[in-house]
Formats: C-alpha cells, sequence, structure tokens
C-alpha cells in the first residue's frame, strides 16, 4: 500500500473502526450508487483529508472524473465545504 493511500485510509477508517481497503474506498469516492456502502469514510474523505491528499490518492487510483461527479453531489447535500467540487 502506497504512503498516500495509507494516511487516507488512516483518516477515513478510524472514526468508523472501519477497514475499507484502497480500492473499496476508491469505488464508493466515484460511484454516487457505491458511496452509499460507506457514506461516513466517503463524506470524511472529501471534508476530512486535505485536498492534495485527496488529489493525489484520487490520481493513483484512476477516479478523477468519478471522484468529482461524487463531491459535486456531496456538495449539494450539505453545508461543509467541499474542495474538490469547486
Amino acid at each position: 500500500m502506497s504512503a498516500v493511500a495509507s494516511k487516507v485510509l488512516g483518516t477515513v477508517n478510524a472514526p468508523y473502526g472501519a477497514n475499507l481497503s484502497a480500492h473499496q474506498l476508491a469505488a464508493c469516492i466515484s460511484s454516487l450508487d457505491m458511496m452509499q456502502e460507506a457514506f461516513g469514510q466517503v463524506f470524511s474523505f472529501f471534508t476530512e483529508v486535505k485536498l492534495d491528499l485527496q488529489e493525489a490518492f484520487i490520481q493513483e487510483m484512476g477516479i478523477e472524473d468519478g471522484a468529482k461527479t461524487v463531491a459535486a453531489y456531496l456538495q449539494t447535500q450539505c453545508a461543509n465545504p467541499v474542495p474538490l467540487a469547486a
């Protein structure tokens, strides 16, 4: 596992006592249908992980378009800023 993935997973899994893999998280943050399976971790990814780390993870996983779609959707659903949606 890369250092980027390790940092991201530590941030999104810890509060939920979850153990999503990098590939599972990538699927959830890049699909409106899949995000429901781990909504807490998806929300944490887009609001608690620093933008540069989000971008590095997204690029590493090859999910640029899907992740931007999910970020834009989340921004319409909550008042918290979702930097990737900008």
